[in-house]
């Protein structure tokens, strides 16, 4: 299909917002998985021969606690949020903000309130509990904090651990997958809504602007980042910020923008032409779409073939570049990543991840994408949800991929 013949999408092509009684059946199922989320966390710190663990981010404190902070709280929370968790103790620090919060929301954890030393008020707690061994991210944490819990705790070792939460959480649970779809449906439906407003003229700004306010009045709690909408070369800067210039007939709008329903969020992008395309821009765009398709397939031969492993993500990554072949502007990030409680989540789908297979079942981007300076950018991504030993393997993002001429 040609980016003339292609259809315009509309909004009521894809599912409506979920429904109160969809928000609280995934209410109950986040509670009724915290048991066993936690007792994986145990199990590793035992294999591990760590007595415990102190969690620092927000995504983390929702999985195994509850807790549902505000999508951009964490640089004001302090330290409110951070859990330790033991063989036999759970407990979340909520200061005077959140203690009440935290009671109502987090069940299974005991509150305490981390004062205005909260390196001391971690090592009471070990002390407390008998633990003589805590994993602690370093880079997540201050370092006069770390320095605190070895004066308050001398007999206190400090093990550097990193990345525990997300490890677990790369592999999503049913209702976790349901909330990422609606979320992409929410965004899905934005885009087709705006489609008749990205008129030659209209600015970055302004689009971004419609974008957002679709998401926010169609069954979005937040944003999951913030909208970028690109016009002709702008569309080069892979993360670039919407501005003052206008859309232009004969170039590219690039939109890379997400929703968050529930605590998850969705991640997709898309570059539509405006008003017409060239020829030559019209191949980039296939190449593009050629590394995408590529990539997926690796994933879905895998998933079909009943192989005993995924595909790695720098395989993955493989897959994609050689699909698009030798061309300037091949993408230098990576070609995906995972997504769920955080935009960027484990796994890793690039040049630089692991050789491990990609976990299962679990959520991840592909985006590949084709960048020329001062000129055009192209990138599509969507997000895919793949589960070997179910045998399937679907695209979450339904808004079409295919070439399309708006304006």
């Amino acid at each position: 299909m040609s980016a003339v013949e292609a259809r315009r999408p509309v909004p009521s092509d894809f599912a409506a917002p979920p429904s109160q009684a969809d928000l609280q059946r995934w209410s109950d199922a986040d509670a009724a998985a915290r048991p066993a989320r936690i007792a994986a966390l145990r199990a590793r710190a035992r294999a591990e021969g760590l007595d415990a663990l102190l969690l620092t981010s927000h995504a983390d404190a929702r999985y195994f606690s509850g807790i549902c902070f505000g999508p951009n709280e964490e640089p004001t929370a302090g330290v409110s949020g951070w859990t330790l968790i033991s063989a036999d103790a759970f407990a979340i620090f909520a200061d005077s903000r959140y203690t009440v919060q935290a009671r109502r929301e987090a069940a299974l954890a005991t509150p305490l309130d981390p004062g205005s030393d909260p390196g001391a008020a971690i090592a009471a707690w070990a002390k407390a509990h008998g633990i003589r061994s805590l994993g602690v991210d370093p880079g997540a944490i201050r370092h006069a904090i770390w320095e605190r819990m070895r004066e308050a705790a001398p007999g206190l070792t400090l093990t550097p651990t990193k990345g525990w939460g997300v490890a677990l959480r790369a592999v999503k649970e049913p209702a976790e997958i349901e909330r990422i779809a609606a979320a992409c449906a929410v965004a899905d439906r934005a885009l087709a809504a705006v489609l008749p407003k990205l008129l030659p003229g209209a600015t970055e700004a302004e689009v971004a602007w419609l974008l957002e306010r679709e998401m926010r009045e169609g069954g979005a709690e937040a944003l999951a980042f913030d909208v970028a909408a690109l016009a002709g070369a702008n569309a080069a800067l892979p993360h670039g910020n919407p501005g003052a210039r206008p859309f232009q007939r004969g170039e590219v709008a690039l939109f890379d923008f997400g929703a968050q329903v529930a605590g998850y969020r969705s991640d997709m992008t898309r570059t539509l032409f405006v008003g017409a395309a060239s020829d030559v821009d019209l191949a980039l765009y296939q190449r593009v779409l050629d590394g995408q398709r590529a990539a997926i397939a690796a994933l879905q031969h895998a998933v079909e073939s009943g192989a005993s492993a995924l595909p790695s993500g720098r395989a993955a990554d493989d897959a994609a570049r050689a699909a698009m072949g030798d061309v300037d502007g091949v993408y230098e990030h990576g070609l995906g990543h995972g997504i769920g409680l955080q935009t960027h989540e484990s796994p890793s789908l690039s040049r630089g991840a692991s050789e491990a297979p990609l976990p299962s079942p679990t959520v991840f981007s592909v985006e590949p994408g084709i960048y020329i300076e001062e000129r055009i950018g192209i990138r599509i991504e969507d997000l895919v949800a793949v589960d070997l030993a179910g045998r399937s393997l679907s695209t979450l993002t339904r808004f079409p991929s295919t070439p399309l001429i708006v304006g």
